[in-house]
């Protein structure tokens, strides 16, 4: 299961309100950086039959089956830091990740 917090909830679905042909923000992995993954996010236009579709109050978190192991549990948050915003994945899948924080594995 994947969790979005209030303030991920009001961040996704103003995001997709701008977006005319977005139905939902997609989240995914991919392999990246020095430990091996590291998160996609998207505008989702399609659902996909290999896609699970998350919806939370109102807004649709589509993530594709490969994707899926890695990321259940999460937690997706959005945080404001002075003049910087950003998503925050609070993933207990997640073993050690680079130094930069940019990768992460799930692997020991």
């Amino acid at each position: 299961m994947i969790k979005l917090t209030e303030s991920a909830v009001k961040r996704v679905a103003e995001m997709v309100a701008k977006n005319e042909s977005a139905i939902g923000l997609r989240i995914g992995v991919k392999e990246s950086g020095c430990s091996g993954y590291s998160y996609d996010l998207g505008f989702a236009e399609v659902i996909d039959d290999n896609d699970t579709v998350i919806e939370q109050d109102g807004v649709k978190v589509i993530i594709d089956n490969v994707s899926m192991p890695i990321l259940d549990g999460i937690e997706l948050d959005f945080v404001k830091q002075g003049l910087n915003q950003s998503f925050k994945f609070n993933n207990p899948n997640v073993v050690s990740s680079c130094g930069c924080g940019e990768s992460f594995s799930t692997t020991k």
